[in-house]
């Protein structure tokens, strides 16, 4: 796993970066390398405040785009997700030498999807969604907790957010079965 690498000056060696408001650095990258740009969420996990509620705000238009697929179709698109967030973290991670970089927010995106996998349509049910998802991702209820505390590269970066996805659908679940 990498570590953060030392600041020396305005930059950061090991990974091109600009600082975003002194609170954390956001590498150049993200702007020039495909790839960097797809983890950071197109670009919304450089935002400086909570760039992961940032970057599930960017997963609800592409839940809108997959919403109406047959659950099976749904399901296997997250899963590719899921499998190319693997690898596009791992990646990502390599390259800044920073383990889940807090900017890196594919994770978020496919962990909105898993939580939205069984959500009934309308309005109501993808705000819920999304606030549930950064709840569960948030607190971090165990095991999502213990994932993101031991499981290391590509694999541990996107667990937590799929192991939170789950408790956000089975919460969504849940409500939906008291409501009727």
């Amino acid at each position: 796993m990498g570590q953060q690498p030392e600041e020396t000056g305005n930059s950061v060696e090991g990974a091109d970066a600009v600082s975003v408001a002194g609170r954390r650095r956001v590498p150049r990258s993200v702007w020039t390398n495909p790839w960097h740009f797809l983890a950071f969420g197109f670009g919304t996990g450089a935002v400086r405040r909570a760039p992961g509620t940032a970057g599930t705000l960017a997963a609800v238009p592409l839940y809108l785009l997959l919403q109406n697929l047959p659950l099976f179709a749904y399901l296997a698109v997250t899963a590719g997700l899921f499998a190319f967030g693997v690898w596009l973290c791992h990646i990502t991670a390599r390259d800044l030498s920073i383990h889940d970089h807090p900017g890196v927010v594919w994770d978020e995106i496919v962990g909105y999807l898993v939580a939205m996998s069984v959500a009934p349509s309308g309005w109501m049910w993808v705000v819920s969604g999304f606030f549930l998802f950064r709840a569960f991702d948030i607190l971090k209820p165990w095991p999502v907790s213990w994932a993101d505390r031991h499981v290391g590269g590509g694999v541990g970066i996107m667990l937590d957010d799929l192991l939170a996805g789950v408790y956000a659908a089975l919460a969504m679940a849940a409500i939906h079965g008291l409501l009727g």
